[in-house]
């Protein structure tokens, strides 16, 4: 059974995201992602004004008179949540753990591709691949993929990105709108493995994090932990130097990262707990849209 608070905070999330594909994300989820194109229907015989290059010689031959072949618009679309569940994700400053982002990104981008008629499928990952439902169309279908985002107790608390590209790679042969939701707090960089996803799929890296791994206040001593790993260890929140290098070593590790990311063909949405995301998706969809028109 789902725990009551646990079907509330569906519902609260069916409802923003509702209201966010209705008013904001309107119409430019189906002007980016576009379908596989023109797909072979059928033939038929050759009709005075058909195009000659769609002649099929091969029936043309058995026949004995000319057929072409008829296409028909491919506009269905497979999209795949590839959503971290790791214990890093178990935290937040602004009233929001990264793991309820994570989730309420998932809804608000499933509800648009519901709304589009297309398939929604979810993978949860941790240090390896904890749960996989499969691509399928339906409001309902899409209440059940938030509901595993947000209700599925995870096995392992560390992260591994390359078990869920490999999974990725392996398992799902048609080419499909890959969304990849983590915080990339991950030691394997799985760069070759991203590069061959993205030849095979359309792969948007959703960028997780929190303020506060970028930039620390005057607190004193602090005492951090690893939420993966269990490591604790003391810093002075207050020296400025440290301060300074901590916020110069997190600005450099995000550079790194879009860096690679592009490297490997990725589009990249950045995001953080508590703060609102809607601006950050249409900033998205705006520049996808500008460059598929040049």
């Amino acid at each position: 059974m789902i725990p009551k608070e646990i079907l509330r905070k569906v519902r609260r999330i069916e409802i923003r995201s509702r209201r966010l594909v209705n008013e904001v994300f309107a119409g430019q989820y189906q002007s980016v992602f576009k379908g596989r194109g023109m797909e072979f229907d059928e033939v038929r015989e050759y009709q005075p004004g058909d195009d000659v290059r769609s002649i099929d010689w091969n029936v043309t031959a058995r026949m004995g008179q000319p057929f072409v072949k008829k296409f028909v618009e491919e506009r269905e679309l497979t999209v795949l949540f590839l959503a971290d569940v790791s214990a890093s994700n178990r935290f937040g400053s602004l009233g929001q753990l990264k793991k309820d982002l994570i989730a309420e990104m998932t809804a608000v981008l499933a509800f648009s591709a519901i709304r589009n008629n297309d398939r929604v499928g979810l993978v949860l990952f941790s240090g390896e691949v904890e749960a996989y439902v499969p691509p399928r169309k339906g409001v309902g279908h899409g209440l059940r993929v938030i509901r595993e985002a947000l209700f599925h107790e995870p096995r392992r608390r560390d992260t591994a990105v390359a078990p869920a590209l490999e999974f990725l790679n392996h398992v799902i042969t048609r080419r499909s709108v890959c969304f990849l939701l983590t915080d990339f707090l991950f030691p394997d960089a799985a760069d070759r493995l991203l590069s061959i996803a993205a030849r095979r799929h359309d792969v948007i890296a959703v960028v997780v994090s929190d303020r506060r791994e970028q930039a620390w206040p005057k607190a004193g001593l602090v005492e951090f932990e690893d939420l993966e790993t269990g490591e604790r260890f003391l810093r002075d929140a207050s020296d400025p130097s440290t301060r300074a290098r901590l916020t110069g070593r997190a600005a450099a590790q995000r550079a790194d990262l879009l860096s690679r990311l592009r490297r490997a063909g990725l589009d990249a949405i950045e995001v953080s707990a508590g703060e609102p995301y809607d601006r950050a998706l249409v900033r998205f969809f705006r520049e996808r849209e500008r460059r598929q028109r040049t």
